[in-house]
């Protein structure tokens, strides 16, 4: 019988993802919106610490397993931003098109055009498990001047990758999990479960 972990988060391509990845393993994610649980504040100035802290919250509130991402694109231009804001870049509430017309609003005219997308992840077995597991990811790209392809989401559109030729959302999802920032972030924690977990 497959165990439920609660996935610490509402946006449907993320969830989509997770449970595509989490199946394999055993596990049954269920979204914090399912079981009515209120998104955590993200205060903090790192991916890890906004990670952990929501993995906490979906735990307490829940009793479940939780487990947390915190993502977002890096841009070498921008200082690293949008960073930990990228969801919310162009204000609330949170608009994948609004975000990147604001990001291809602030590269208009920069010559480096270079970015990552970061995944980290932190999985909990209680609120006050002492041991999270941890994992992170990195996926290098640039930015392109305008938006292609129909998948993905987020900054996908926008997001090139040089080798490929195409943009994140232009990859096949079972392709992008697999050489995504989250979909290695991911395969690294779940030799983590596996090894601790089970």
């Amino acid at each position: 019988m497959n165990r439920r972990i609660l996935i610490a988060t509402s946006n449907p391509g993320k969830l989509r993802e997770f449970r595509h990845l989490l199946a394999p393993l055993g596990w049954d994610a269920v979204s914090q919106s399912e079981l009515n649980v209120a998104p955590a504040d993200e205060p903090h100035l790192t991916f890890l610490e906004n990670a952990l802290a929501k993995a906490r919250h979906a735990a307490s509130a829940t009793g479940l397993p939780a487990l947390a991402d915190d993502s977002g694109i890096c841009v070498v231009a921008l200082g690293g931003a949008p960073g930990v804001l990228s969801a919310r870049f162009a204000g609330e509430p949170s608009d994948d098109r609004r975000n990147n017309a604001e990001l291809l609003r602030r590269m208009e005219h920069a010559p480096d055009r270079r970015a990552h997308y970061t995944c980290v992840l932190a999985a909990v077995r209680s609120v006050d498990d002492p041991e999270p597991l941890i994992a992170d990811a990195r996926w290098p790209g640039e930015i392109l001047a305008n938006p292609r392809g129909a998948g993905g989401f987020g900054y996908d559109p926008v997001f090139l990758l040089p080798d490929l030729g195409k943009t994140a959302a232009e990859l096949d999802p079972a392709e992008k999990n697999r050489i995504s920032h989250r979909g290695r972030a991911m395969a690294e924690l779940a030799r983590k479960m596996v090894a601790c977990w089970s």
